[in-house]
């Protein structure tokens, strides 16, 4: 089924919103406008097959948008509905608009605007008079639902909401707008339950599908707006006499809110609201989701390598503070929540996809989910000496921890407590400098054994003088108890200096 592209010109946002509510679940692709000369531009961009047109907009009348969309050639022939409160004051205006087919009186209802609309697509013949001026729109629709929450995006971004909604166990529906696209996010019970959208076009999401859902591709084009049509009740009656499998059909949906969702997170948004009472479509529904924001932005990642930065050796990974963030899991798989688990202090890539043996590419893209949910930061370390510092007294190891999270630190720097991590890190990768607290029985251990086999590493020895049962021939220096983080940092960077160790 070929779905008809509506473009809305209003600058009033309840207009926009009412018309985008009523037509994307009629089955129509919706494109937003809100002023003249984004409108005008829409018109190039996406060619739609209808224009409903509001008479008075910011600095400019709709007679004006119909003489410019009448000059270009490619747009001359696209049929306009004009819509005003004045009425038949507002007819005559349009009366030599050979491109206006109907008039739109406001405040109109969802009932007239489908029938306004289907008769424009069917004829686009009828020219009504119209009035020569215009007003700005009141805001006297009716609103959809009880909004309990709205707002622009600023201050916090789309996870700060979510994470609102879900820890709070919202029930509703969290609407985004953005420039000419409407994300609707369906959550309830702390997790997202399904995820439609207006002014997108479905290809782009089709062209994602893994294999195995190729075939679905259709069916994809007729869920994406969440709307009601033969096809859609067909298969909710199909999946309610047990005739279809449902496992098929929701690993659709979640695909198409990965995509999404993935999308929002990285596209620039305008407002928000969200509805309470108001329950996802008939066949999501019935497939809800059920799913975390994590899962599904690490699906969304998968299914668009394109979306993902470049990583390469000088980007290092680490688990953000949590800061009351939504700690659900939901969907993720056992391969991912490994990675997030291993990311306690600051990791290369390299590192972990050796750590967890996969692929690179498929471990980056799901790194950069996490750091699209704000679980993960990524930042890019300057080359500088690799140091490993075997430390057990807990305030000192808590410093070098911070340290080592800083942006501004010279080296780069893992810090451990005990024998194991110390060598698992090693296995991992040969550090230029190795600091051991030698006052601790674990810090003498690891010098015995490792001292003379690591000689191309540069050793430094931490401790209170006389404690240490070792030979400290191969350090090249010794920092006595209590030392700062400003001596060992400046004991590291002179390493070249002092012995071969490699930078």
């Amino acid at each position: 089924m070929s779905q008809k592209k509506i473009l809305v010109i209003d600058d009033s946002a309840t207009i926009r919103r009412l018309v985008d509510s009523t037509l994307s679940p009629a089955g129509y692709v919706v494109v937003l406008a809100p002023n003249a000369e984004d409108g005008v531009a829409r018109a190039a961009d996406v060619l739609p097959d209808l224009i409903i047109l509001d008479h008075q907009l910011p600095g400019t009348t709709g007679v004006e948008v119909c003489e410019q969309l009448l000059a270009d050639d490619l747009l001359k022939n696209i049929p306009v509905i004009a819509s005003s409160t004045l009425r038949k004051k507002a007819y005559v205006e349009y009366a030599d608009c050979p491109n206006v087919v109907d008039m739109l009186p406001k405040p109109y209802t969802s009932e007239l605007l489908l029938t306004t609309v289907s008769n424009a697509l069917d004829t686009a013949a009828m020219i009504v008079d119209s009035q020569r001026d215009g007003t700005a729109v009141p805001e006297i629709i009716n609103p959809l639902g009880d909004v309990a929450l709205s707002g622009t995006f600023g201050e916090f971004n789309l996870r700060a909401v979510l994470d609102f909604l879900n820890n709070c166990q919202q029930e509703g529906v969290l609407e985004l707008e953005g420039q000419s696209q409407r994300v609707w996010i369906h959550v309830a019970r702390g997790r997202i339950q399904a995820i439609t959208a207006s002014g997108w076009n479905a290809e782009e999401l089709i062209e994602k599908l893994p294999e195995a859902l190729r075939d679905l591709g259709p069916v994809l084009r007729l869920t994406v707006a969440g709307g009601s049509c033969t096809q859609v009740d067909g298969l909710v009656q199909l999946l309610d006499n047990k005739v279809l499998d449902p496992r098929l059909l929701q690993k659709l949906l979640r695909h198409q809110a990965a995509v999404l969702l993935m999308a929002c997170f990285q596209t620039p948004l305008n407002t928000f609201r969200f509805e309470t009472k108001r329950r996802p479509p008939a066949l999501h529904d019935r497939l809800a989701l059920d799913i975390s924001v994590a899962a599904l932005l690490v699906e969304g990642c998968l299914a668009d390598p394109s979306s993902t930065p470049v990583y390469d050796t000088r980007h290092v990974f680490s688990r953000k503070a949590m800061r009351g963030q939504n700690l659900d899991r939901a969907g993720l798989s056992a391969q991912h929540q490994k990675l997030l688990g291993q990311l306690n202090s600051p990791t290369p890539l390299t590192e972990l996809a050796d750590s967890l043996e996969g692929e690179p590419g498929e471990i980056a893209r799901a790194l950069h989910a996490f750091v699209l949910a704000d679980l993960v930061e990524a930042k890019e370390v300057r080359a500088g000496v690799k140091v490993v510092v075997l430390e057990t007294e807990p305030q000192m190891t808590l410093k070098l921890r911070e340290v080592a999270q800083d942006a501004e630190c010279p080296c780069v720097l893992k810090v451990v407590r005990d024998r194991l991590s110390f060598q698992l890190l090693l296995k991992r990768q040969v550090p230029d400098v190795i600091a051991v607290a030698v006052d601790t029985e674990v810090g003498q251990q690891v010098w015995r054994d490792y001292g003379q086999q690591l000689s191309d590493v540069a050793w430094l020895a931490l401790g209170t003088p006389g404690t240490a049962d070792v030979s400290l021939s191969q350090a090249f220096q010794a920092l006595e108890r209590p030392y700062t983080i400003e001596e060992l940092l400046e004991a590291v960077q002179s390493v070249p200096e002092t012995c071969d160790a490699s930078t």
